[in-house]
This record gives C-alpha cells, sequence and structure tokens, in this order.
C-alpha cells in the first residue's frame, strides 16, 4: 500500500515545516508494516511538499496512525496535508485490484 500526503507550506515556515514532517516520517517508520517512505518538496513550486510512505497493507498504515508516538508526532501534520484520497493500492503485474472485490464491499 503506498499513501501519499502532499502539504502546501509557505515559504517562511518551510524549515520548521519540514522538521516537523520528518518527526512525523520518522514516528511512522518505526511502525510495524512501515516498509520504505520519503519526504519530497516539487522542484517547480517550493510550497507543495510530500510524504510518500509504503506499508504491508492497509491494516497496518491504519494500526500505526492509532499508536501513541504516530498520533503524538504525525497525526496532526497529515490533518493539515491537502484534502485529497491519500492512500492507494500498489498495481505491479498481476495485481488483483481491491474495487469490485469482496474487500471493497461492506
Amino acid at each position: 500500500m503506498l499513501v501519499v500526503s502532499r502539504f502546501r507550506v509557505d515559504e517562511d515556515v518551510a524549515e520548521e515545516f519540514r522538521a516537523e514532517l520528518d518527526r512525523a516520517h520518522a514516528a511512522l517508520a518505526e511502525r510495524p508494516g512501515y516498509l520504505v517512505g520519503t519526504v519530497g518538496r516539487n522542484v517547480d513550486d517550493p510550497t507543495l511538499w510530500v510524504l510518500s510512505t509504503r506499508w504491508e497493507n492497509v491494516g497496518s498504515y491504519r494500526r500505526a496512525l492509532s499508536s501513541y508516538d504516530v498520533k503524538l508526532h504525525a497525526v496532526g501534520l497529515l490533518g493539515r496535508a491537502i484534502d485529497e484520497p491519500s492512500a492507494y493500492e500498489v498495481v505491479e503485474p498481476g495485481t488483483v485490484l481491491n474495487i469490485g472485490s469482496p474487500r471493497s464491499l461492506g
């Protein structure tokens, strides 16, 4: 599972935001099921930042969000992300997509 959270940040607070984003990423990276992640800034628009993480599965990510350290260091920041869908299935050859499967019903 891939999670992409984008943020719009004024340049005058970019340094403080980056430190907060790094703390959030570190808290997430400590959770079971975390695979890899990156922090990035858009090359054409320096006010646009991204936190991208990969997880073993959606359950790992959801459990990570409920942990104390993630609530303390990441949830507030993630709440300031641009309001758009952020969780994606990783589509590789042979992937059965969730849409239309019994997992997506309910």
